[in-house]
């Protein structure tokens, strides 16, 4: 484990294949029970490049009317989002090091072209919690920063299995995903990567 310069922890290569693979067909069966959906920007509607859905009591959701925020069902189906798989409860249990269990967990899918904008996890009303945020399928460059858009950034790469954690001093940097890399992962049968983001919220 390596802690960067502004306390967030990056932990590499933490899950086997074998355990990747759990995750995966887990991640499967909420799909299938929750849609991915493509979220936009608040104000413009403009979408965004990753398709989403989510696990656990609350989900993150945007769109154009109502912006940024948590609620208890699919934006499309008007449904409940399924439980917190419990691999991902023990993840968290394991490494967050926080008492109270996670409410959200985002599911994020970037086909190769996608990307993330530098932005801060900062839509929860407990961010004393951190985030726990775990990498499936082809690597990507990382970039994280400081607490101001305007800081130093650095990037790094995050392969399939890796773990990277925002707290403490950390909880609020700006982060973002530059790009992925096709076909560095055989994890996903048509490529692409998903990212896991488990959150406490209230």
């Amino acid at each position: 484990m390596s802690t960067l310069p502004n306390g967030v922890r990056y932990i590499p290569d933490y899950l086997d294949r074998a355990r990747q693979e759990t995750l995966v067909e887990a991640i499967r069966a909420i799909v299938a029970e929750a849609p991915l959906f493509v979220p936009v920007m608040p104000g413009t509607g403009k979408p965004m490049s990753v398709r989403m859905t989510n696990c656990g009591p609350l989900g993150w959701v945007t769109d154009k009317e109502r912006g940024y925020r948590y609620q208890p069902i699919h934006p499309v189906t008007g449904k409940p989002w399924p439980a917190i798989p419990a691999d991902l409860l023990q993840l968290w249990t394991d490494i967050a090091g926080y008492e109270k269990p996670p409410e959200a967990c985002l599911v994020n899918f970037y086909a190769d072209d996608a990307r993330m904008g530098l932005h801060q996890d900062k839509d929860e009303k407990d961010l004393g919690a951190p985030v726990l945020s775990i990498s499936l399928g082809n690597t990507c460059l990382f970039r994280v920063g400081g607490n101001n858009r305007s800081d130093r950034t650095l990037s790094f790469k995050l392969s399939s299995g890796d773990i990277v954690v925002l707290g403490g001093e950390g909880r609020l940097c700006f982060h973002g995903v530059d790009r992925i890399y096709p076909a560095t992962s055989t994890l996903l049968k048509n490529g692409g990567r998903i990212n896991l983001t488990l959150r406490r919220v209230t």
